[in-house]
């Protein structure tokens, strides 16, 4: 089973996802220039809001290079020498086979973990602490070789990456390539989000002024420009509940509360790019969810001829709906369960089979309902 999200969500002035030049990210599209919002922004933003809709700070995780420093922490606040709990856990790691950057203290790439990482690697670390000591002093690797790990050990690695209670990790996957067994198949997919309608992008060109100048001397003190656009965005996202399922072992109470995490929190995210001078903090206006026994769609095709109503969201509204019709006429639509759909201000065109709800809360009780006993 499948829930899918569409949202059309229109921006002021803003750039919330730069390049590597500081210009708002685009992308050809029906070969025309549209503004675009890149997935991993989406799934960053939408992931700080999982504790925010349900979700225990346990049943997060964390992506981090910063490992070492963090059982360091946990070992000196457990009344170790800080020098020696340094040795003791970068030996640790080793053995279980996490590269390290010896010089920064760094393992090699982000590891994607759950926060119980730190007590598991720091529990191993205490109870082989005389072993891991003399595996830091062997001088070769010769001698390392002789200072296994055993299977024990072998099974902290697995629980020190463990992400079976992980909602975050489950949703969105998780690559280590040191060892693929540890790797999470993505329960969830993201599109990059891309404007309805062509985009251009404009220049705010700005002066500041020395509080503390003289009254006598004039002009600017500092001067430069910010890239930004304004755009109406289709944005896309799906979950899967049978890989999801999988990723969390069958808990069907954590299943429940991170579908309802993924949808509050997709509706809600906003990358947060130049938010501070530009305050784009609007809302999605038109919301359209359903839920599928197999199969996908993504609705970006009802935007391959750009908008150019008057009223972008009114002629975006209608071209996301009537394109997803004309699917559902021509492949039919008996794998859809349930299509549910609400708009702040527009009004919904008719459509056989679309349920069209007044608010926030009746879409999302509406979308849930048809996910059965995973939507609770």
């Amino acid at each position: 089973m499948i829930i899918e999200l569409h949202l059309l969500q229109s921006f002021p002035v803003s750039n919330l996802n730069r390049d590597d030049v500081g210009q708002p990210k685009t992308a050809t599209f029906g070969g025309h220039v549209r503004g675009r919002i890149s997935s991993q922004s989406l799934k960053r933003a939408a992931r700080e809001l999982f504790k925010v809709y349900g979700l225990d700070e346990s049943e997060v995780g964390v992506r981090t290079k910063r490992l070492l420093d963090g059982v360091v922490e946990r070992l000196v606040g457990q009344d170790h020498d800080r020098e020696q709990a340094q040795t003791v856990v970068t030996a640790a790691l080793q053995q279980l086979g996490f590269g390290l950057d010896q010089s920064r203290g760094l393992t090699e790439y982000l590891l994607y973990v759950g926060k119980g990482a730190i007590d598991h690697l720091a529990a191993y670390c205490e109870e082989r602490w005389d072993s891991l000591e003399k595996f830091a002093a062997a001088k070769t690797k010769a001698q390392k070789e002789k200072i296994k790990p055993d299977k024990a050990a072998q099974a902290v690695a697995r629980q020190v990456l463990d992400a079976g209670r992980v909602a975050d990790i489950a949703l969105f996957g998780r690559m280590i390539a040191d060892n693929k067994d540890l790797n999470v198949t993505a329960a969830s997919q993201v599109a990059h989000a891309i404007s309805t309608h062509v985009v251009a992008t404009e220049f705010d060109f700005y002066t500041a002024v020395d509080d503390l100048k003289p009254d006598a001397e004039s002009g600017a003190d500092m001067l430069g420009t910010i890239d930004f656009n304004s755009a109406c965005y289709y944005r896309y996202a799906n979950v899967d509940l049978t890989q999801l399922t999988k990723n969390l072992q069958g808990d069907v109470d954590l299943i429940r509360r991170t579908v309802q995490a993924w949808l509050l929190a997709f509706i809600n995210a906003v990358p947060s790019g130049k938010q501070n001078s530009m305050a784009a903090r609007t809302m999605p206006d038109t919301l359209l969810g359903v839920v599928r026994d197999h199969g996908a769609w993504n609705l970006a095709n009802a935007f391959l001829k750009p908008v150019v109503d008057n009223d972008i969201m009114e002629g975006s509204t209608r071209c996301l709906v009537d394109h997803f019709g004309k699917l559902r006429s021509f492949y039919g639509g008996e794998q859809i369960r349930t299509a549910v759909a609400a708009s702040v201000s527009q009004e919904i065109p008719a459509n056989e089979g679309l349920q069209v709800v007044g608010s926030l809360d009746a879409f999302t009780k509406g979308l849930l309902a048809g996910a059965g006993e995973y939507g609770g």
